[in-house]
């Protein structure tokens, strides 16, 4: 059967992202203006940028079709929460483009939009806010959110007296108000305790089984194996091979075992 426009949820085309490694010290205007005049010095300049260039992405390409549950696996450094971070719109690729079809939840950073110095009612409404939830839905929805984190009796605690995992909760619960038609997963359901995780992963099967696309990394592989339908495999920022989860996921194995 022919692939329709409507079934593709996540379109990544030729995608690269390039990082500058150095820190220019002593940098001034007058300094910049002085190398445009001197060849020797532009290209002195030219030559320390190239070298400290980082490409995290090279020539990405993949498709996500809706409902399906794809994980990126890879060395540390390999460019997966990069590649998330690009598909999610936190980041502008360098080259190439990304198309998505449905609004997405990035679960990437967990409690990134918090402010510190506010309590967790006031993050509520703030995190909902930055994840662009209205405030009535969130009014709607805070005894919910409050339920899931069981954080009853800290609401009026400032997040900066949170432990990583009190803001673990918060956040996901927050995250997780609505289902989405995408959801980006960075290695959330290792934070937290036992049994955070444990409800988080029952929250996000509860997602894929109502039809949620979902992108997910993590270093788990046996995790990706069970939850993942498919698999990307990515070094140095380049795709080495993506398709079937178990396939992918063997390859991968028998590469790091053999290096």
């Amino acid at each position: 059967m022919k692939k329709t426009k409507k079934d593709v949820m996540i379109k990544v085309d030729n995608v690269s992202m390039r990082f500058n490694l150095g820190i220019d010290k002593g940098f001034s205007l007058k300094q910049g203006f002085v190398n445009m005049l001197d060849p020797k010095k532009r290209k002195a300049q030219k030559e320390a940028k190239d070298k400290n260039e980082f490409w995290a992405l090279k020539d990405v390409s993949f498709e996500v079709n809706r409902g399906e549950v794809i994980g990126f696996i890879g060395s540390n450094g390999a460019g997966k929460s990069t590649l998330l971070k690009v598909v999610a719109g936190v980041m502008k690729p360098t080259k190439g483009k990304v198309e998505a079809y449905g609004n997405i939840c990035p679960m990437i950073e967990l409690g990134a939009g918090f402010d510190s110095q506010l309590t967790a009612r006031e993050n509520i409404y703030l995190n909902g806010a930055v994840l662009g939830y209205p405030k009535e839905l969130i009014e709607a929805k805070f005894q919910e959110i409050v339920d899931f984190s069981e954080l009853h009796d800290f609401l009026d605690v400032p997040v900066q007296n949170f432990s990583s995992g009190m803001v673990a909760r918060l956040a996901f619960s927050i995250a997780t108000i609505v289902e989405p038609e995408i959801l980006i997963v960075d290695e959330i359901l290792a934070v937290g305790d036992m049994a955070f995780q444990k409800k988080s992963l029952n929250k996000m099967m509860s997602m894929i089984k109502g039809g949620t696309t979902v992108l997910y990394v993590s270093h788990s592989i046996d995790q990706v194996k069970s939850l993942c339908d498919k698999a990307v495999w990515l070094e140095h920022g380049v795709v080495q091979d993506a398709g079937d989860c178990e396939k992918i996921c063997k390859k991968y194995e028998d590469f790091v075992n053999n290096r």
